[in-house]
């Protein structure tokens, strides 16, 4: 037996407990985790309150990310004992997650802990700052180099904004950020951040093209933030596209992409490729800094205070990363 949180729907309603749990209820898979850390973040926060249909098969644990230890495995590139961490790849949606003591998954999803991050580490960086990741090097794979001007983070207030303006700092960039919390200034600026810029100036709608201001940009905003941004990118830049904080649309024209050659890279983390994960990780571990990841901070709670702050993360009321601490 193990403890989790398992969410259930059926004729009396949908509810989330936490509970004691058979190993034999385990899904298929060829690899068993005993997990030491998972992390609370907004889609799991839908899918314990029941908000938004992001659980797809029941009865399901929820739990996008997790890091632990090999506890059995069939598959020939894991052995017990080995440390390593998940995100995406339908956990906590259509295959049980990682807010429960053990998870069993299909190796092919897992990649090794890096050695410069504990598991309560790994997941105060999370899917956040995971793709945070990816999207610094797809900056990089479309030749944005240090530089070449300005790199603009949007939402750098939040997760993933935190990390890319630690990471690119670090690499050299002269970061922008933009937050719509000015209160939160002096905090992107010991990130790494050599300016801050208000929500206000990139979420109203604007001109298809505007005067050129960025090499890059980090946009996990979207409508109309997106939109401004790209109309500002200068010849040739790129702009990375990794989330819908301001909504799902994109007010814009095609005037940034033809006379201006700007590059529009969608970042997806759920079913990203193993290769370029291994790749994200590593350089998680090499370019964010254990002081940055410090100041970015997370709040560490148990399994069994994830169901409340899972709403009060819904109603606006967490600031920064969740951290749960689910075995040593």
């Amino acid at each position: 037996m193990f403890k989790g949180i398992l969410i259930e729907k059926d004729e009396q309603g949908y509810r989330a407990a936490l509970q004691d749990i058979d190993d034999s209820a385990l899904p298929e898979g060829n690899v068993t985790v005993r997990v030491a850390a998972s992390t609370l973040n907004y889609k799991d926060g839908l899918a314990i309150t029941g908000k938004s249909p992001v659980v797809r098969k029941f009865p399901m644990v929820p739990g996008i990310d997790f890091a632990g230890t090999v506890e059995a495995s069939t598959h020939p590139e894991w052995r017990v004992g080995d440390a390593v961490v998940l995100n995406g790849w339908g956990v906590g949606e259509t295959h049980w997650g990682g807010l429960a003591e053990k998870a069993r998954v299909n190796g092919d999803w897992l990649v090794p802990l890096p050695k410069a991050f504990t598991p309560a580490q790994a997941m105060a960086i999370g899917t956040a700052g995971y793709t945070a990741m990816l999207s610094v090097l797809a900056l990089e794979r479309h030749g944005v180099k240090p530089g070449d001007g300005d790199i603009l983070v949007t939402g750098a207030a939040g997760g993933v904004g935190s990390v890319a303006v630690a990471v690119l700092a670090k690499l050299g960039h002269t970061v922008a950020a933009v937050t719509g919390r000015p209160q939160e200034a002096d905090y992107l600026k010991q990130l790494g951040a050599a300016t801050v810029l208000a929500r206000e100036e990139f979420n109203q709608p604007g001109k298809p093209l505007a005067k050129e201001r960025w090499a890059g940009s980090v946009d996990t905003v979207g409508s109309h933030t997106l939109a401004n941004v790209c109309a500002q990118t200068k010849h040739r830049g790129v702009v990375t596209a990794c989330g819908l904080a301001g909504g799902m649309d994109f007010p814009s024209t095609v005037a940034p992409f033809i006379l201006r050659g700007v590059t529009l890279v969608g970042i997806d983390s759920v079913m990203c490729p193993r290769a370029d994960r291994l790749l994200a990780w590593q350089r998680l571990a090499t370019d964010l800094d254990a002081d940055k990841l410090a100041l970015i901070g997370a709040r560490t709670i148990s399994l069994a205070e994830a169901m409340p702050v899972a709403q009060q993360l819904l109603d606006g009321q967490v600031r920064g990363r969740v951290v749960v601490q689910i075995t040593g």
